[in-house]
């Protein structure tokens, strides 16, 4: 493994390899226009000091008149640290791919920020396409870095390895937060690009196939920044009756499935979103000893999946970020020997391979904005325009999922919006990638179904009460077809809600003339 570098030590001989510097140090290397890439893949393991250095530099710079932005590639979200703290500074032109942050968020949706939402699996390989630009600087946070330029991540995967590899310089936010118990959890693999692409060796969750390290050139480490700062872990709000009747849907659902034997009786791997709808699936799911002990092949794990691996119904974690809360984190760290061979956290580009989800027969479930009649979901635009947080993985495993699954409640703001509507505002996934729709009302199994049924299956069983006679008069209106809809009304629920603000005061005698 190599010496490792103790931070505590500077004066140590085996230390000279390396230089340590400050963050403000590392920033005053980031120029404007210059594009930098980042690890880590939610708050977790994305690197909090020299970005906030950054910050300071725009400030400073704008104060005087000058220009200063920068492009960001990452491998999902960040924390305020970066993404806010950025946002606020008008530092940022151009960031890809996720993010949840709400000044962010503001910006972009007033047009100040030029913001790509790709599927996560894709970052990686088309930064190293060329579609992106070059890196010209690349920050990663570490638990340990040897002097032979390995990096030992800490919470997360995201596009580590290929940003290091692409990167004319590298800095490493060495942050002391992170115990260097988790050395051992990463398996860091880049697949070759065509013509050269082999298949991913990943035939169950648990197969390892790569380094615990990603391998960095030791002459493009320009320095080591000194953090001691716990990730900015996201708090979710608590479940409540409706998440928890969702969660119970699902599970009942899935249970019901492996019965019948659609879904074998050992299980298959499950893929899960974030928040708390996701925590509530999770927790219905283990309660129901129906459904034997499975093993998750995912992009996130939250504290409900480390509960369950701790009660010993989840088998297996294969991730790409430890999206907990740090006291959840430390507890895996301090039992790190329980936990060494129930987790593995990866490049995203390998938690949400198409390919492998494919071969896993992964059963896929993520939370959607809204859905139509047909089955289209939106998953990332509010109204059709407002960007929420971005598509993420769910398109990377939904299109190739054993079985799709999306989730949402069946009406949002007291009752004034419906999530079930006549055609999206906004389309991510299609009706050929989805198979399942839940709400609290709810399952509609649209698998092996017509246009029309599906429809008529999503009314019945997804709807609120206070939305059903009004999709049902909407379906009346439509014109004949393989798939009916009335183009002048096809988004009139949208356009009443930005009107007079609720879905329910729908006159379709207003749109149809």
């Amino acid at each position: 493994m190599g010496k490792h570098i103790c931070p505590r030590n500077k004066k140590s001989k085996r230390n000279m390899a390396l230089k340590f510097i400050t963050a403000a140090e590392a920033a005053s290397l980031v120029k404007h226009g210059d594009n930098i890439g980042l690890s880590g893949f939610t708050p977790a393991g994305t690197p909090k000091a020299v970005t906030q250095e950054i910050a300071k530099i725009a400030e400073a710079e704008h104060t005087k008149g000058n220009p200063y932005q920068i492009g960001i590639f990452t491998g999902a979200s960040t924390g305020d640290s970066c993404d806010g703290i950025l946002a606020r500074n008008k530092a940022i032109r151009y960031r890809a791919p996720y993010t949840t942050n709400p000044d962010f968020r503001k910006a972009v949706n007033n047009g100040e920020i030029a913001y790509n939402d790709i599927h996560l699996s894709q970052m990686a390989q088309e930064l190293r396409y060329g579609f992106m630009g070059k890196v010209n600087l690349a920050i990663l946070e570490a638990c340990e870095v040897t002097p032979d330029g390995k990096v030992y991540l800490t919470a997360a995967g995201g596009i580590s390895p290929t940003i290091a590899r692409m990167a004319d310089k590298v800095v490493i936010e060495l942050n002391a937060a992170h115990s260097r118990n988790s050395i051992g959890l990463h398996d860091v693999y880049e697949p070759l690009d065509p013509p050269y692409r082999r298949e991913i060796p990943i035939f169950k969750p648990s197969d390892r196939i790569g380094t615990t390290y990603v391998q960095v050139d030791p002459t493009k480490i320009v320095g080591i920044v000194e953090v001691n700062k716990p990730d900015e872990a996201r708090a979710f709000t608590a479940p409540d009756p409706i998440t928890d009747k969702i969660g119970q849907n699902v599970a009942d659902f899935l249970a019901a499935d492996m019965r019948r034997g659609i879904i074998p009786p050992t299980f298959l791997p499950l893929q899960s979103g974030v928040g708390n709808i996701a925590n509530a699936v999770l927790g219905a799911l283990g309660r129901d000893t129906t459904i034997p002990a499975f093993e998750m092949y995912t992009e996130v794990l939250q504290d409900a999946v480390v509960d369950l691996i701790r009660a010993g119904r989840v088998k297996f974690g294969s991730t790409c970020s430890l999206t907990v809360t740090n006291d959840c984190l430390n507890g895996i760290y301090s039992d790190i020997e329980f936990f060494r061979d129930k987790l593995v956290l990866r490049p995203s580009e390998i938690s949400n391979s198409p390919e492998v989800a494919r071969r896993l027969g992964i059963i896929s479930i993520n939370t959607a904005i809204e859905a139509d009649i047909y089955g289209n979901i939106n998953s990332t635009h509010i109204g059709g325009t407002k960007m929420m947080n971005g598509i993420g993985g769910s398109g990377d495993f939904t299109r190739n999922a054993y079985i799709s699954i999306f989730t949402c409640p069946s009406v949002a703001k007291e009752g004034k919006i419906s999530a079930i509507v006549p055609m999206v505002s906004h389309h991510d996934h299609t009706e050929h990638d989805v198979n399942i729709i839940v709400t609290e009302q709810g399952v509609a199994d649209l698998r092996g179904k017509s246009p029309m049924q599906r429809a008529q299956t999503i009314i019945e069983n997804c709807a609120h009460p206070d939305y059903k006679n009004l999709l049902w008069d909407y379906l009346k209106l439509s014109s004949k077809g393989q798939t009916c809809h009335n183009v002048a009304a096809s988004l009139a629920m949208h356009d009443t809600l930005a009107k007079k603000g609720d879905m329910r005061l729908t006159d379709w005698a207003e749109y149809v003339k």
